[in-house]
């Protein structure tokens, strides 16, 4: 039951923020069913993979996703992610949630600063800058093990110029090719090894986490854009402060 609350809370996240299911689903899976850390980390992106799927449907009902920006960031974030799935087997998980929570608090930092832009709000993409920000961001999540919509949302809005309501519709849909990308590096790692999954539990996070994602849509929508965002940026804080303290201890 605990796993399900949890995983309703994942949901939420993403529906309403279009980030922050890993690093929740991560101590969820550590500290409630008492998984290991290197099979918590890796579990996490099939689990965020699922969710976002889901959580992207409405987004792109709206109409509100970016689809040059999704091919343009997320096939090479797939690249970076599969890359940094495989440096991440090489070191301690530890230190993986604490390169973590420090960018997540340097992408809170950027998303406080920010100005909201409207929803209508339209930029010029630059292609080679947004493929290279896919890159560095996919090699970045996928060295920590996350699906990393707290550096996706803060890069398309800060970088790509898009509105903060694109930018989390895109931000599911690049979660869940990149997602899928790392899981399969660690699971392929990790299998031979003669590691073991808890497919059970996976099944239920990703059930309950598309219920939570549906409430956490119809909220973001009815919020103020500028509230969202600050909201945003606290939660960032917040999580990379709580798994600090529990990295260092």
């Amino acid at each position: 039951m605990l796993a399900i609350l949890g995983a309703l809370i994942i949901g939420l996240s993403l529906g309403l923020f279009g980030s922050g299911g890993s690093i929740l689903t991560v101590p969820v899976l550590m500290y409630l069913v008492d998984m290991p850390a290197d099979v918590s980390i890796a579990s996490s992106l099939l689990i965020v993979a699922g969710i976002s799927l889901f959580g992207s449907i409405s987004y792109i009902r709206r109409k509100t996703v970016s689809w040059k920006h999704f091919w343009a960031f997320g096939l090479p974030g797939m690249a970076g992610t599969y890359g940094g799935a495989w440096l991440g087997t090489l070191v301690d998980s530890r230190w993986q949630l604490l390169v973590f929570s420090l960018l997540m608090i340097v992408a809170a930092v950027l998303m406080w600063r920010s100005k909201p832009r409207a929803p209508d709000h339209v930029t010029a993409m630059n292609y080679p800058k947004v493929t290279l920000e896919g890159l560095v961001v996919g090699v970045i999540t996928g060295f920590v093990g996350v699906g990393g919509g707290f550096l996706i949302v803060p890069a398309l809005v800060l970088l790509a110029g898009l509105a903060m309501p694109v930018a989390i519709g895109t931000s599911l849909l690049i979660i869940v090719i990149k997602s899928l990308a790392g899981f399969i590096k660690y699971y392929a790692v990790m299998a031979s090894q003669n590691v073991e999954f808890d497919w059970l539990v996976i099944g239920l996070m990703i059930a309950g986490g598309v219920f939570g994602t549906v409430f956490g849509s119809k909220i973001g929508r009815a919020l103020p854009k500028e509230k969202l965002q600050k909201g945003f940026a606290v939660f960032l804080v917040a999580m990379g402060i709580f798994v600090i303290a529990k990295s260092v201890l």
